[in-house]
Order: structure tokens, then sequence, then C-alpha cells
């Protein structure tokens, strides 16, 4: 997806299977803010990029798998600097034995995780982004540039 395009918080809902209230709360609680723009008082709107639509479907995932927000926290935390590293984000999955949540990059480290521990859910990251590309394409066939912040003269 392009890097320019943003997204309200009403279509973010709609795209992530999520309330609004959710996405309210897990912005202002720090769980994951919008990286284009942030709220900035009454009456603004948050813009979330393509990358937080990502972020917050695996967040969703999560939480349908039965994982407690603290745990989410910490995924988030791991996928955060994840962005911030030289290995592609689609490339990490993440795991968790039911205590922790572990980021592996290989097959190898899937698989020297589950010897650690008893296994109990992966999610791979680049799936997930996949599945959002083909979603936000149907839904937006057109391509959507970032809201005008300077009037359009007649």
């Amino acid at each position: 997806m392009r890097d320019d395009t943003g997204y309200r918080a009403p279509q973010v809902c709609k795209i992530v299977g999520i309330t609004y209230r959710q996405l309210d709360y897990w912005a202002r609680t720090g769980l994951l803010t919008p990286s284009i723009r942030a709220a900035a008082g009454s009456g603004s709107q948050r813009l979330y990029a393509f990358q937080d639509i990502v972020q917050l479907r695996v967040v969703k995932r999560l939480l349908d798998a039965g994982m407690s927000l603290k745990r989410i926290r910490q995924a988030m935390r791991i996928l955060s600097e994840q962005m911030h590293s030289e290995r592609p984000l689609a490339d990490v999955t993440l795991l968790s034995d039911g205590s922790t949540i572990y980021a592996a990059h290989s097959a190898d480290e899937v698989v020297d995780v589950f010897r650690r521990g008893q296994g109990v859910f992966g999610i791979a990251v680049g799936p997930v982004q996949e599945e959002l590309e083909g979603e936000l394409r149907r839904m937006f066939p057109e391509p959507r540039l970032l809201e005008a912040t300077v009037p359009i003269e007649a």
C-alpha cells in the first residue's frame, strides 16, 4: 500500500473489526497511536497509516486469541522495535507460550520457541499485511491521497 494514504478512525474501525471506543482507548493509553496525525482536541480526527492498521489487526487477533491487554502491549513493543530494525515487519511471526510473547524471524526461531515451551498460537505479520492490502484495494479501488491541509481556491 502507498505510504501517503491515511485512514480516519471510522474507516480503521470498519477495516480492523473493532469499535470506535476500543480504538479511542488504545490511542489514549498509548497501545497504538496514529502515526500520521494524532487527535489535537475536540473535533480533530486521528489519521492512521497502513502499518498502523496492520498492527491494529494483530492486536485484534491477539485479543481474539484470549491474550490480555498487558501481554498485547508487550507484543506491540516488539512490533514497534521490529519496525525500526533492518528486518522487514512482514517477516515477523509473533508466538506465545501462554505467558511470554516471542518475535521470530525464521523457521528455526519458531522451532526454538516451541522447544522451550508449549506453543499456544502464532501470528505471522506478513499474511496479515497482505490480507489487509487486498481488503483495502477492494474497499478503496481509487488511489487516495492524504487530506489537503491547504484550501483549494475556486
